[in-house]
């Protein structure tokens, strides 16, 4: 593979946003912090979107470039797309606590 077809920016990111369209079935190394860690997709990732790199608890953060984007609303496994229909903003919001 002579492309990447996932961008992990950060070590402590739990995503990878897709630079390709990704099917489901396809397998990817994913490079971080130096060190290469396989990933099987197992639902279609549309360019742009985001793949778990690894498992994402239900209300843990999602991190994606270094930075908390969102939070979990149900259980993410390694390799499913992770979109609006598992992930929930957080920022700006009035009517969660900041603590």
């Amino acid at each position: 593979m002579s492309k990447s077809q996932v961008i992990v920016m950060k070590a402590i990111d739990n995503v990878a946003t897709a630079t390709q369209e990704i099917l489901p079935d396809t397998d990817l190394m994913v490079s971080i912090n130096g060190s290469m860690v396989g990933i099987h997709v197992t639902e279609k990732i549309p360019f742009g979107h985001k793949v778990a790199i690894r498992e994402i608890a239900k209300g843990d953060k999602i991190i994606k470039y270094g930075e908390v984007i969102g939070e979990a609303t149900a259980h993410i496994h390694p390799g499913q797309h992770t979109h609006v229909h598992n992930l929930g903003g957080c920022r700006g919001r009035g009517d969660l606590s900041d603590g």
